[in-house]
């Protein structure tokens, strides 16, 4: 596919790069580097990890709304494109401050959509179109991973007296992930049974 010829060659050997400067690293993946915030770097370097578990997580369940908006079909594709591109939008919103946070931290934050399919806990989609019905479930799992995680973290970020962390868990990823899951979980032909 990449060797695909045109009137000019093919397209892998018309395309290099222009100046590529390389340099080392000036901070590894998985180190903290020491920020004036009033936190040890241990405390630090736990809730970066964390975060960039649930960075991953995130980045992923925007992915999946993405695909499920492109792909969607049905009776209820209208309100179902439309709200999985609300809800895209939001988890990008939650992607950005998950990265900034772990940034504010001293850590570097998970970036490349390589490493974020090696982190993720959330089981990978099928490339192929699915019903509304499969897709709302696959989301409404991954919301489950995400909501789960998020909740030991912020107890252990708030035990470990790290309130920022604690504070963007509960109030944005928390409470975001929630709101989605009571959305689609209305999408649901058959409503929860209450437990």
């Amino acid at each position: 596919m990449l060797n695909k010829k045109t009137a000019n060659g093919s397209i892998v050997e018309r395309v290099h790069a222009v100046s590529l400067q390389t340099s080392k690293e000036i901070q590894h993946f998985g180190t903290i580097g020491k920020l004036p915030i009033a936190l040890e770097s241990s405390i630090c370097a736990v809730s970066v990890e964390n975060l960039n578990q649930v960075l991953a997580d995130t980045k992923t369940l925007a992915d999946m709304y993405k695909k499920h908006h492109w792909q969607v079909s049905g009776p209820t594709f209208y309100q179902l494109h439309l709200l999985y591109d609300n809800h895209f939008k939001e988890q990008t919103d939650l992607v950005d401050t998950l990265a900034e946070r772990v940034q504010s931290l001293g850590g570097v934050s998970v970036a490349m959509a390589h490493d974020v399919a090696e982190m993720t806990l959330i089981p990978r989609v099928p490339r192929g179109r699915e019903t509304a019905a499969t897709q709302i479930s696959r989301l409404l799992h991954a919301h489950e991973i995400i909501l789960k995680e998020a909740r030991a973290m912020a107890r252990q970020a708030a035990e470990a007296g790290d309130d920022g962390t604690n504070d963007l868990l509960v109030s944005d990823v928390i409470r975001t992930n929630e709101m989605h899951v009571w959305f689609l979980s209305e999408h649901l032909v058959e409503p929860a049974a209450p437990r």
